[in-house]
């Protein structure tokens, strides 16, 4: 007679441990953060750095601010002009300064970039197979952007937008899956690669120039409307952006 498999039991880490993998400092001063009594577990100070913990559902009190435990990191930013995408920006500041140090120290980054003028829903994560998984141009995931353009704009402009133009350095056709009016000089174009300046340069070559940029959804999701330029929200999975 075969025995039932046993399931594994919840995983437990450590007050310290949860604060570790959350970018609170290193083990000697996440110990050290928990023994000050600085962090709290259900409304309760902790001070034991080795009380065990379950994972699920876990919300680090620390300093007052509630820290939802997350094994990976996964945020939406709405970026404002001015900032770069990379961790050595050149000539703006970078969008990791307006983050937390936790999320900063456990090494969240962009997935894939804006321009620095570029505005809006900005992805970040520590989690490396699932930027490789939203920027790989084989998973066709769909960004949405809106353009102020400089001249009204044209059936013409968004029929060749849709049916492809070409970039001065690449002979191959650049198609947008969808390019829609949106105002008199203003569209709503969807892509699903990232080539660099690419909204801007396929606007131009349609026959238009476009004088600011947003990215409004990323997948299926959208900028939500109460997130304010410069702030943050932590998503609750990939699904939120693939919808899978």
């Amino acid at each position: 007679m075969k025995s039932r498999p046993v399931p594994d039991p919840m995983p437990v880490l450590t007050l310290s441990d949860a604060l570790f993998r959350q970018g609170f400092g290193t083990r000697r001063e996440c110990r050290a953060l928990a023994r000050a009594g600085r962090v709290m577990v259900g409304g309760l100070v902790v001070d034991d750095p080795d009380l065990p913990l379950s994972p699920d559902g876990l919300v680090l009190t620390v300093d007052g601010t509630d820290w939802p435990y997350h094994a990976q990191a996964l945020v939406m930013l709405n970026k404002p002009a001015g900032f770069e995408c990379s961790q050595k920006p050149s000539n703006h500041p970078s969008v990791m300064t307006l983050l937390p140090p936790p999320l900063r120290t456990r090494g969240v980054q962009p997935v894939g970039r804006l321009d620095a003028d570029t505005t809006g829903l900005l992805l970040l994560t520590d989690d490396g197979a699932l930027i490789h998984r939203l920027t790989s141009p084989k998973r066709h995931v769909p960004k949405v952007y809106e353009a102020q353009c400089a001249d009204p704009v044209t059936d013409s402009q968004l029929a060749r937008l849709c049916a492809g133009v070409v970039l001065h350095d690449d002979p191959t056709p650049v198609r947008a899956q969808a390019a829609q009016r949106i105002g008199e000089r203003a569209l709503a174009l969807t892509l699903t690669e990232g080539k660099y300046h690419q909204v801007k340069r396929m606007v131009a070559a349609a026959g238009n120039h476009v004088q600011s940029l947003a990215r409004t959804r990323f997948g299926v999701l959208d900028l939500p409307p109460d997130l304010p330029p410069g702030q943050w929200r932590f998503l609750p999975g990939p699904q939120a952006v693939l919808g899978d």
